[in-house]
């Protein structure tokens, strides 16, 4: 089980990166905000990608260059160290008794088994994983059989700005965001993975959609695929993935805008859109927001 551990580990921290208002229409996830004479750049991003999504809409090339610091959501270059990988294994695994058949209920259980069964990876080496590390290793096994690679838009932006001697910043710790996955599903364990399999289940069509949509800029399409169905559905999970998340990230990117700087902030498309996005809190709170 240990090579798996550290497969999925790396895996996941290029995941953990994905999970994706309606103030502009245009054709790019890419958004001016502003108040008076200070503005920053707000990129709504893919985390996976395959090379034949390159080259990115000009748009994001826009606000790169026009950019002194670029933020993410966390500290990418950290995310592939030995410690970090180590960290992740111990926080996204069961050190106690329990296992995945003693969380899930029968139905969901053997749901797992079967769909684990059809990828050829037996349920038994994943006993010890959380459902947060068990459902985003099978998405990283299933974006991967698609041809999608961890090279997504915010590895391409970090490699590119490290290279340039931008400034980098983040909005949250790498510990952070290993604390939101280790606590996905958390009490509504069988819920959750009855949701995410059926999730699963129809990733291949709608990563055709979900990419042109977010090449579009198309927050409605985005909302609707992906937004909507969380907050009606997993209501604990759209709170502690996008919305708290989006509430603590707001004071911080206003303090930017009071700033001497321009930065680009670069955050999963789907904290962008819906009405609890940063979008449409942007709006509320009196910014002008407009899309590139």
């Amino acid at each position: 089980m240990g090579d798996l551990l550290k497969t999925s580990a790396a895996g996941i921290a290029s995941l953990l990166l994905a999970v994706v208002a309606n103030p502009a229409s245009a054709d790019s996830s890419v958004w001016r905000v502003s108040e008076g004479s200070s503005t920053l750049y707000l990129g709504g991003t893919v985390h996976l990608l395959r090379p034949s999504d390159y080259p990115l809409p000009e748009e994001f090339e826009t606000a790169y260059n026009a950019a002194d610091e670029l933020v993410f959501e966390t500290d990418l270059s950290s995310m592939g160290d030995l410690a970090t990988q180590a960290q992740m294994l111990a926080e996204l695994t069961y050190n106690d008794a329990r296992t995945l058949q003693s969380v899930l209920n029968e139905q969901a259980y053997a749901a797992l088994e079967e769909y684990t069964a059809s990828v050829g990876l037996p349920i038994s080496m994943m006993q010890k994983f959380k459902p947060g590390m068990v459902i985003s290793t099978l998405q990283v096994m299933q974006f991967q059989s698609m041809g999608f690679t961890p090279e997504g838009v915010d590895a391409y932006f970090n490699e590119r700005a490290l290279g340039d001697g931008k400034a980098l910043a983040a909005l949250e710790t790498v510990q952070e965001q290993i604390g939101f996955l280790a606590a996905m599903g958390e009490g509504n364990e069988s819920e959750f993975i009855l949701l995410s399999l059926s999730d699963l289940e129809e990733s291949d069509a709608m990563m055709e959609d979900m990419i042109s949509a977010w090449r579009e800029g198309n927050t409605r399409q985005l909302s609707d695929m992906f937004v909507d169905d969380m907050r009606e559905q997993a209501p604990e999970i759209y709170e502690s993935l996008l919305r708290s998340r989006n509430l603590a990230w707001l004071p911080q990117i206003e303090s930017m805008l009071a700033d001497a700087n321009t930065e680009f902030v670069l955050v999963g498309a789907a904290h962008l859109v819906g009405e609890d996005g940063l979008l449409a809190m942007l709006t509320a709170a009196g910014y002008e927001v407009e899309k590139l």
